[in-house]
């Protein structure tokens, strides 16, 4: 059958869409699906089935877009249901006439392809409606579904909002919305249902999704991720700059307890070659450690992510295994205005900020309008550091940015001082028992900066921003490979001279690990 119905809701949905302010679609959310992108998940949700009556739920349904397609695809599939449940949520008052028309026409149009659609639409909140499915355990008790296809609104909500705190089993630090409607339709799924969301791909990685993580992955085994690696394209008619993967999941109780699992990850630019994509196909359990405490999920984009990502699983090392730690830096500006100033005197000791960070070069003082000075005072001496050897970190990466780490050694002698200031900006890789050695400080800060670290921070995080936590979790070779490549890059001058140690000395001690 022909595609007009889920066409007509696109037109339909982007005249509505058009004519609202900038606040409204903030606040509802709206970033309407592109009709390509609705296919493409409907024909991945559909394949394979042969049911009878096949149940079915948009929890965001817009103008019906995704809806549309989902039924249209069951039609026309080689074994159509005789009928189709059709669920649809929508919050947004305005589409009530727009989803209500599209709808009848969508009613209309499967009749006369012989499958009956009945239609169930619910102008209410999803979360709110259906938060209690969250605390149902394994023995739900309220309507289930064969599938669900959505593409939620996404914006941060406050952990006081209504609707976290009907979620709080799921929520950890600064909540996103559509975690929630991923976590609620998780649980109204029946075992062996179906799940195909199209989302930011930050709910995968970093400390604010961690308990999101732990519940939806105990209910859903993902199967499917299709990794849109133009952070614009997926969206673009509506200027979205975001990372978005679409996730297919089945609702499979105590899945991680079975072996053999496989994740398909499906790598494209966009929408322009969304159907001669990059496939790779890699064992859950490398991708998804469900026995470790965050239960990241490990998205590799490309095959040098691949490769990599397989790479440094040899390396059975971490900042905590040797004995090191990474501490955010103590002095915050607003709060120490009394000791921060413009000029030095026998009191004042250097105060560095990101602008004296450079990629394996720590410079100070430096051209800035940033006062880069610190009384040390009785009232500064909670905020100080005792100068000793460091790795300074810059975690926070611009998106125009090359890599997502900035590293620099800084060694006490350098600064001829007992004590230093360190910015909060700034992230810095110490010994708590000890001292870290030049070695192991220049190598430490070559591997951050390397493009095989940053290759792996790619294939694992789905943010621009590298989180502490994911750097304590990330491997690191040996101590004496780390002294190795701090001593082999004490002439290196340009960023790829370095990855050409790191390169070459991680490879060296990988293949001897392998031996």
């Amino acid at each position: 059958m022909s595609h007009q119905i889920a066409d007509y809701a696109d037109q339909q949905g982007r005249a509505y869409t058009e004519a609202l302010t900038n606040e409204h679609r903030a606040e509802h959310g709206h970033y309407l699906t592109p009709p390509e992108i609705a296919r493409y998940m409907a024909a991945t949700l559909t394949t394979g089935w042969s049911m009878r009556v096949v149940r079915l739920l948009d929890p965001a349904a817009g103008a019906g877009i995704l809806a549309c397609a989902a039924c249209e695809a069951l039609a026309a599939s080689p074994t159509p249901p005789e009928e189709i449940h059709l669920t649809c949520y929508e919050v947004d008052e305005g589409l009530r006439s727009v989803l209500t028309d599209v709808l009848a026409k969508l009613k209309a149009a499967m009749h006369k392809t012989g499958v009956r659609l009945v239609v169930s639409t619910r102008f209410e909140d999803f979360v709110f409606a259906n938060a209690e499915a969250l605390e149902a355990g394994l023995f739900p008790s309220g309507e289930q579904f064969d599938a669900i296809i959505s593409n939620p609104p996404y914006f941060k909500v406050p952990k006081s909002d209504p609707r976290a705190i009907a979620c709080n089993s799921v929520v950890h630090g600064q909540p996103n919305i559509y975690g929630f409607f991923m976590a609620i339709s998780a649980a109204m799924l029946r075992e062996g249902g179906r799940l195909n969301f199209i989302v930011p791909r930050s709910f995968a990685s970093g400390p604010y999704f961690r308990l999101f993580r732990e519940r939806f992955f105990g209910m859903l085994q993902p199967q499917v991720v299709h990794l849109f690696n133009s952070r614009t394209d997926a969206f673009s008619r509506d200027e979205v700059l975001q990372e978005n993967i679409i996730l297919q999941g089945v609702r499979a109780t105590n899945w991680s307890a079975r072996e053999g699992g496989i994740l398909t990850i499906i790598a494209s630019h966009g929408l322009r070659d969304i159907d001669a994509p990059e496939v790779f196909g890699l064992p859950l359990a490398e991708v998804l450690d469900m026995q470790s405490k965050d239960k990241v999920l490990c998205i590799p984009g490309s095959q040098e992510q691949v490769d990599v990502f397989h790479r440094l699983r040899y390396w059975s090392g971490s900042l905590h295994r040797h004995g090191w730690e990474i501490s955010t830096g103590p002095v915050i500006p607003f709060r120490a205005t009394e000791v921060i100033v413009d000029t030095t005197d026998d009191e004042t000791i250097p105060l560095l900020w990101i602008q004296n960070v450079r990629a394996m070069a720590t410079s100070w003082p430096v051209a800035t309008r940033k006062s880069q000075y610190l009384k040390n005072t009785a009232d500064a001496a909670a905020i100080v550091l005792p100068n000793k050897n460091y790795v300074l970190l810059w975690r926070f990466s611009a998106k125009e940015q090359d890599r997502r780490l900035t590293a620099a050694p800084v060694f006490a002698d350098a600064l001829p001082f007992a004590h230093i200031g360190l910015e909060n900006h700034l992230n810095y890789v110490h010994k708590p028992k000890g001292t870290l050695t030049r070695e192991e400080v220049a190598g430490l800060a070559a591997i951050f900066n390397s493009r095989l670290i940053d290759t792996w921070f790619r294939a694992i995080n789905g943010n621009t921003q590298v989180s502490a936590t994911e750097i304590r979790a990330m491997p690191l070779p040996a101590v004496e490979t780390i002294r190795a490549i701090g001593a082999a890059v004490a002439g290196a001058k340009t960023l790829e001279e370095i990855d050409e140690v790191v390169a070459r000395i991680a490879t060296e001690d990988m293949e001897l690990i392998d031996a």
